[in-house]
């Protein structure tokens, strides 16, 4: 396809692409003089392995719970033939780390880890057990974070297998 773009060997096709990066943008410009929380709820974009929307809710002051609405580009085991991707769907319970990293006068740099589920619709349906590990980097003075996250995972259904996610993102949070 000639809209196709290859980014560290994922393919993201060009409107897709182009509308996640709007949506992105228009969450930066929408940031006003509010500062940061780390209580409330904040939603955005990941671009990764998934590539969608992104959503998270404190429960307390190191607890959140996230999830995401996204799709998948990654073939899987046995589906070389498949360029067709999945509909990806996660939610995560996560633990946040405060003061471990410096993250300066603008902002704090926190390490978080969780644990959740994961599901992704295709031609075949599958089911697993994720373990998000990320840094999070929250600007103190614009409601905004943008993180890192890997996330190993155990694959159960249709059968038992090793995956594995990464993505980087950025939140808008809401008063």
């Amino acid at each position: 396809m000639k809209h196709m773009i290859r980014f560290f060997g994922i393919r993201f096709f060009g409107r897709r692409r182009a509308a996640l990066l709007l949506c992105a943008g228009l969450l930066v410009l929408a940031a006003g003089g509010a500062a940061a929380q780390d209580a409330g709820f904040g939603a955005g974009v990941v671009l990764g392995e998934p590539t969608g929307l992104s959503a998270k809710y404190w429960l307390s002051g190191n607890d959140a719970v996230d999830f995401a609405a996204a799709w998948s580009f990654y073939r899987r085991a046995g589906k070389d033939n498949d360029d067709r991707g999945a509909l990806y769907l996660h939610g995560s319970y996560l633990r946040h780390f405060f003061g471990l990293i410096d993250g300066g006068r603008e902002g704090r740099l926190v390490p978080y880890a969780g644990i959740g589920g994961k599901v992704a619709f295709s031609d075949d349906f599958y089911m697993g057990v994720r373990f998000p590990l990320g840094l999070a980097y929250m600007f103190r003075r614009a409601p905004l974070d943008i993180f890192l996250e890997i996330s190993p995972a155990l694959i159960l259904v249709p059968g038992t297998a090793f995956d594995a996610g990464a993505g980087l993102g950025v939140r808008y949070w809401f008063k």
